[in-house]
């Protein structure tokens, strides 16, 4: 696949298992920079003051690193890596924005998305928000302690209706529930082949892997 793009909730594992892949294929990796958002911490104190601002600049940066990507003279000579699809930018703003903010959103959304190249493989790490709680407090993030299970069984649903919309893809989605790519070898192998599989347009739900 030239361009993958791994996704999943907050704390779902997707940034560390994108760096893995990257280094696994040799590819080039393009990292969501959530943490240069200055609007973030005060977002998750106070939502709905910081909502707008916080939405504008993801979807501003996450426009111009997929945009350079676009334009890189070696995208067609070797495979990229991203551990985010330019589409969440609409499904977290959905969840967060007032009706009006929203219209202007996806107004300005839809123009950018039109020069973006789409993956050719959409990984998702489905993990249960009980998991994702338990992730989230490890990294001890001090941004993120007011997450709470409402709000990412909101993004988890949000995910799949998203899917919903984008039949044109090759998504893939693995149950992380017993999976333990960075402990277990035999896991990250098992992941491995499932990424270098041929699959069809749409979605496919992976319980369980094998080897």
């Amino acid at each position: 696949h030239q361009i993958i793009t791994v996704e999943g909730n907050i704390g779902s594992g997707k940034t560390s298992f994108a760096t893995k892949l990257a280094k696994r294929f040799e590819a080039k990796l393009v990292l969501e920079t959530f943490a240069d958002n200055p609007f973030l911490p005060h977002f998750y104190k106070n939502p709905k003051q910081y909502a707008f601002p916080l939405e504008l600049f993801f979807l501003a940066e996450r426009y111009q690193q997929l945009k350079d990507v676009a334009q890189s003279p070696d995208l067609f000579n070797s495979c990229v890596v991203t551990d985010y699809l330019f589409a969440k930018s609409h499904l977290f703003a959905s969840i967060n924005l007032e009706d009006e903010e929203m219209k202007l959103f996806k107004r300005l959304a839809q123009i950018m998305q039109t020069s973006l190249p789409d993956p050719d493989l959409l990984f998702y790490l489905h993990t249960p928000v009980p998991k994702l709680l338990e992730n989230i407090e490890k990294r001890g993030r001090p941004y993120e302690k007011d997450i709470t299970d409402s709000y990412l069984k909101e993004i988890q649903d949000g995910y799949f209706d998203l899917f919903k919309t984008l039949n044109h893809l090759r998504i893939v989605v693995l149950d992380t529930s017993h999976v333990d790519f960075v402990n277990n070898p035999s896991h990250y192998k098992a992941v491995l082949n499932l990424l270098q599989q041929e699959h069809e347009p749409g979605t496919k739900v992976i319980s369980r892997l094998t080897s």
